[in-house]
């Protein structure tokens, strides 16, 4: 895997900086040109339409599907889980008796740490997962949430009123997304005058491309990513026409790796009840997933521990509307 990583580096360098430079400024280039989204339906495939309990068994307490945060404090995946919701909140200037926006929210674990702790604000998540939907609809009932309105929408034809809300917060979803500049135009437009955006991503810190699904050594774009990719920390920064940057910080990539590495320990600690739902979902290939996802969560530690974190890593960002 460390090989794979090393390998990848050297393809997007060769030729010199001038050569890895025209190769970023096509690629920029093309996703200008793109739909905002490709292969949705296989991403929902790929991770989403698994039932919630074997995410239950391998992520944190909050099924926070993302990097977490690992300070000199955090003790263990849930504390980590709730460091970065925190930061999340703080980053984001949020607010009670906002109204906030979730594109992309996942099994909700930001969109329900958000309605418990400002319960005067007014969520809206999005999800292209029908599964996810009902699995946080059935929490804010449990919970007795009663300001969260959960919307199942392909992006590409997602539209909301003009100005409607305060923020607009995004966790590891614009990597599956391509026409940015499409994207934050519509942002643009759902936010209020002043109003900002607050986003997550993984990425490399220069380079851009994306996860392809031919060849023997691109599994994960084939099984786990197809449609995806891998974001350059200055990415987002060249689509600002709608939306000004504001703020970025940019975070080790050791963060990823102990959170991926949180999610192994977990799928071992479960195997006989994990193997039990892998063999509803993928019948007589449960064996063959139940290595391909050790071997996802082993090659996202792997990639996001390279170099002690310094190649690929996570950015926020924050926007405001101009």
């Amino acid at each position: 895997m460390r090989k794979l990583c090393t390998q990848r580096l050297r393809e997007e360098r060769s030729g010199g900086a001038d050569a890895a430079w025209e190769r970023q400024r096509v690629f920029v280039e093309a996703l200008r040109g793109s739909a905002i989204a490709i292969e949705t339906e296989a991403a929902n495939r790929q991770h989403y339409e698994l039932p919630p309990r074997f995410f239950e068994l391998c992520l944190g307490k909050r099924l926070k599907y993302s990097s977490c945060y690992w300070d000199a404090g955090t003790a263990d995946l849930d504390a980590a889980e709730e460091r970065m919701l925190h930061l999340y909140a703080e980053r984001a200037q949020l607010r009670d008796r906002q109204r906030i926006l979730e594109l992309g929210c996942g099994w909700g674990s930001l969109t329900l740490w958000m309605a418990e702790h400002y319960p005067g604000a007014r969520i809206t998540a999005v999800s292209n997962s029908r599964p996810q939907r009902e699995h946080i609809e059935a929490q804010c009932r449990a919970r007795g949430l009663r300001n969260v309105e959960v919307i199942t929408h392909d992006a590409n034809t997602l539209s909301l009123p003009h100005a409607s809300f305060d923020r607009v917060v995004s966790i590891e979803m614009f990597e599956h997304m391509r026409n940015y500049r499409e994207l934050l135009a519509r942002i643009g437009q759902w936010l209020v005058p002043g109003g900002r955006m607050f986003v997550h991503i993984f990425c490399h810190r220069d380079l851009a491309y994306p996860f392809e699904v031919q060849g023997e050594d691109n599994w994960m774009g084939r099984h786990f990513f197809t449609g995806g990719l891998m974001p350059a920390a200055d990415t987002l920064l060249q689509f600002q026409d709608d939306l000004a940057l504001e703020r970025r910080w940019l975070l080790s990539g050791e963060h990823y790796e102990k959170t991926a590495n949180a999610w192994l320990r977990n799928q071992d600690r479960h195997r006989t009840e994990l193997m039990q739902v892998l063999q509803g979902t993928y019948g007589r290939d449960a064996k063959i997933w139940w290595q391909r996802w050790r071997m996802f969560w082993m090659a996202c530690a792997e990639l996001f521990g390279y170099e002690q974190g310094q190649q690929w890593g996570v950015a926020h960002y924050r926007f405001v509307r101009r």
